[in-house]
Formats: C-alpha cells, structure tokens, sequence
C-alpha cells in the first residue's frame, strides 16, 4: 500500500513542480530571450555608430546641396555657354558628381539621418556652406549667354569648387567613415585639377 502511495505521490509531485518551473521558464525564458535582442540592438547601434562620427553627417548633409547646385550650374552651361571646352568642364562636373549625390544619400539613410541640412547650414544665403551661390547669383548666371556666361560660369564655379575643398578637407582631417573620406579625397584632388583648369579658361 505505502509503495502504491508513493508511485502516485512521486507524479503529482512531478506535475506541480513542472507546474511552477514552468510559470518561472517561460516568464524567465522570455525576458533572457528579451533581453538579448535589445541588447543585440544597442550593440548593432554602436557598431554603427563607430563607422561614422557627427562630421560625417555634415559633411553629407552639407555636400548633397552643394552638388545639386553645381550640376544645376553644368546644366546651364549645356545651352548657354559658347565655349566647347566649358561645355565639355560642365558635363564633367555633371557625372561626377550626380552618382555622388546618390552615394550622400543613400549614407545618411543609411545612418537614419535626415538629409537635409540642420539650421545654419541653408545654403540659400550661402549659410555655413562654402562656396554657394545666392539667389541672385544663379539669376545672373541664367539670364547670361555666350562669352559673358562663360565668365560668369567659370568665376562662380571657381569659388564653388573651391568651397567644396575646404569642405571636404575638413572632412579629411575630422571625419571617421572610411567611403565618405575617400569621397574627401577625391574631391580634393579632382576638383583641385578643375580648379586650375578653369583658371586657364578665364585668363
């Protein structure tokens, strides 16, 4: 009789134990499961977070419309210009750096970033952008034609460059994400040449 006790005593036993482990596993087994995504996030973050510092934002934010204002400038240049070897700059200057845009773009989305500029940086009074254009100067550059757009065109994309440099100088000596200061690089070097380039053409 006592060993018939025990072996239904021993399950019962079993079951409400497994009862309360249970209650324990799967709160316990949840939150460790919980817990570990959020910190696999946090951990993902800061691996983000290490490719790429706050001047490398700005050196996106700030170079997108300092782009898009010089390819709007070459696309001025395709009807109004006289010269061959300023239409031939501005086409350059056109595909190099409408695929940068892109890659601008896609970086700060990338870093769930927005990409337009923070206050101070409003590129329509020049702001914290070097080298840009007023409202009034691309109104002087549209009205213009022939020799006198070509003047105009080589002046303001002179400083338009030169301001890109400086720009991406910055970004050489500050910068942290290796794709936006080999971009740095490039700009430096090839816009550098088209500087010179230009200086020709207006003398």
């Amino acid at each position: 009789m006592k060993r018939v006790l025990a072996l239904v005593a021993v399950p019962a036993l079993a079951v409400s134990l497994a009862a309360c482990g249970g209650g324990d596993d799967d709160s316990g087994g949840s939150m460790p499961g919980h817990s570990m995504s959020t910190s696999a996030s946090p951990s993902a973050g800061d691996a983000q977070t290490a490719q790429h510092n706050q001047q490398d934002v700005m050196f996106a934010q700030m170079m997108i419309p300092h782009h898009q204002q010089a390819v709007e400038m070459a696309d001025l240049a395709a009807t109004r210009a006289s010269s061959p070897d300023v239409k031939t700059l501005a086409a350059e200057i056109k595909k190099a750096q409408g695929p940068e845009i892109e890659q601008l773009t896609g970086w700060l989305k990338a870093w769930g970033v927005s990409a337009a500029p923070s206050p101070g940086m409003d590129h329509g009074g020049h702001g914290g952008m070097d080298g840009m254009m007023s409202e009034q100067d691309m109104q002087e550059l549209e009205q213009a034609k022939g020799e006198a757009f070509d003047r105009a065109f080589l002046t303001m994309m002179i400083e338009h460059h030169e301001g890109a440099v400086a720009m991406a100088k910055t970004e050489q000596s500050s910068g942290q994400f290796p794709p936006a200061k080999k971009m740095a690089d490039s700009i430096v070097t090839s816009q550098s040449a088209e500087i010179a380039k230009m200086r020709e053409l207006l003398n």
